[in-house]
């Protein structure tokens, strides 16, 4: 409010549970009586993972798949009603690279990635009668944020020890305008990321035998570090 031309009734605030699904269409609604319309909806809810596969429950994945992917597909799809009747607005989804490639210790986390890449590539296809509504698919990198430190484990009731050093990681900040120019420019899909997991974005994509090779290798010394609580 001191820094910007908006008042008071341009910022509406809703506590909402993407796990709680049935609260999705009322929360919608009351955006919609609050504002009168909704042009943008960024989708931005979601917990990574950090435990091997072997280790961990199926409860862990059922949970984030709940969260990640269903949770986020059904905001959307009360949020898109309304803009098929606008026939305009963006959907925004912040994803990840690890929708286009894979890691070790996030196996669920890229599953639940993946799954949203193939269902929102899926849906822009569906919307080729409404050109001005835009499907945008954002993949960064590392983030600085908090990611690390509420990341699902090989349990529900266990939490991470260690987050680790997240200096070397890319500003909040950054990343934000960033999809913000994205999104402003209608972009189908984003890598936000600094190298050199950019780097091995470009080999998953146009050299996967390079990059399965490269992610063995550097998946061994994660895994390592992992086991060694580094």
């Amino acid at each position: 409010l001191e820094i910007s031309g908006l008042s008071e009734k341009d910022i509406f605030v809703l506590r909402l549970d993407l796990t709680d699904r049935s609260s999705h269409e009322a929360a919608t609604n009351s955006v919609l009586k609050h504002f009168g319309k909704i042009d943008v909806l960024v989708n931005n809810g979601g917990r990574s993972q950090r435990s091997l596969f072997t280790d961990t429950n199926l409860d862990v994945y059922s949970a984030i798949m709940e969260l990640n992917y269903l949770g986020t597909i059904s905001l959307t799809k009360h949020v898109l009603n309304h803009m098929i009747q606008r026939k305009k607005g963006k959907v925004v989804t912040v994803s990840s690279v690890m929708g286009i490639m894979g890691a070790p210790l996030a196996s669920g986390y890229c599953a639940s990635k993946h799954a949203l890449q193939g269902f929102f590539n899926s849906l822009r296809t569906e919307l080729t009668d409404y050109p001005e509504i835009s499907i945008i698919n954002i993949c960064p990198g590392p983030v600085q944020s908090k990611i690390i430190q509420n990341v699902f484990t090989e349990n529900l009731a266990k939490s991470i020890e260690n987050s680790g050093d997240q200096s070397h990681k890319m500003p909040t900040s950054r990343c934000v305008r960033l999809t913000l120019v994205s999104a402003a420019n209608d972009l189908k899909e984003a890598w936000i990321s600094d190298h050199p997991y950019l780097a091995v974005c470009y080999l998953w994509q146009y050299a996967p035998t390079w990059a399965w090779w490269l992610m063995n290798r550097m998946g061994k010394r994660r895994i390592q570090n992992f086991k060694s609580g580094v």
